[in-house]
């Protein structure tokens, strides 16, 4: 893996939240979610899709995400059997939890220590998330997170709205961290500065489209780029249980 090579692309905020996608960002889950939307297709009947125009769609809603692989679906019955059959093939997938990436678990660890408040921007749903967090010990790990079932799915930024409002921070003061094109149009929308990450599900080259404050090719580069804040400059102390 390429680190340390990628220019910065913007110069370093006095951030106070730091939000992070959730699949391809924080945690290694691509083929998995790429394998199990394949498996529905099989078990509906429906044409796979290929493996680029599923990775396309990730970060979106799942109801979001199969209107935009099957555009010409009039079922509402068909369509629910395939979420129901992604969700069942992704979970028997994730009987032993997808890895985080390099770097994640200490730079996570690192920015709590340094006080940085953090929440989670996801296109999971509630329940999936609440899985995954409870097999990592992670229940109270994020000061907050905003799932697509409970609001609406990227690029819409009313889940960013909602976490600023929560953690009671402006959007000059958060930092969106993902691995699509959804994740960086909502960070614009919502006025907010976002890093591209390029070892999800999108490219680098693709993601630099959108113009994101700076772009990365490992999670370390992110705890590299934030330690340039100026001596004088800090961020709020939060104290994190769990």
């Amino acid at each position: 893996m390429r680190c340390g090579r990628e220019p910065w692309s913007g110069s370093v905020r006095d951030y106070q939240l730091l939000i992070f996608d959730w699949d391809g960002t924080l945690v290694d889950s691509i083929g998995r979610i790429v394998a199990a939307m394949h498996m529905a297709a099989d078990a509906c009947e429906l044409p796979r899709c290929t493996d680029e125009q599923v990775r396309g769609i990730i970060g979106l809603g799942l109801p979001e995400a199969i209107r935009c692989l099957y555009p010409n679906m009039q079922s509402a019955v068909l369509a629910q059997h395939v979420r129901k059959s992604y969700s069942e093939n992704y979970l028997a997938l994730e009987s032993e939890p997808s890895p985080l990436f390099h770097g994640v678990a200490e730079g996570l660890e690192a920015f709590r220590v340094e006080g940085y408040r953090l929440a989670v921007a996801t296109g999971k749903g509630r329940h999936g998330l609440q899985r995954v967090l409870a097999d990592r010990g992670w229940l109270d790990y994020f000061d907050c997170s905003r799932c697509a079932d409970e609001t609406a799915s990227k690029p819409d930024p009313l889940m960013l709205h909602e976490i600023l409002a929560q953690s009671g921070v402006a959007a000059s003061q958060a930092l969106m961290v993902g691995d699509s094109s959804f994740d960086l149009l909502m960070a614009h929308r919502a006025g907010m500065d976002c890093v591209a990450v390029g070892y999800g599900a999108q490219s680098l080259q693709a993601l630099r489209k959108c113009q994101p404050t700076l772009a990365i090719e490992c999670f370390t580069e992110l705890r590299a780029w934030l330690g340039q804040r100026a001596p004088n400059q800090s961020v709020e102390v939060v104290v994190h249980g769990g």
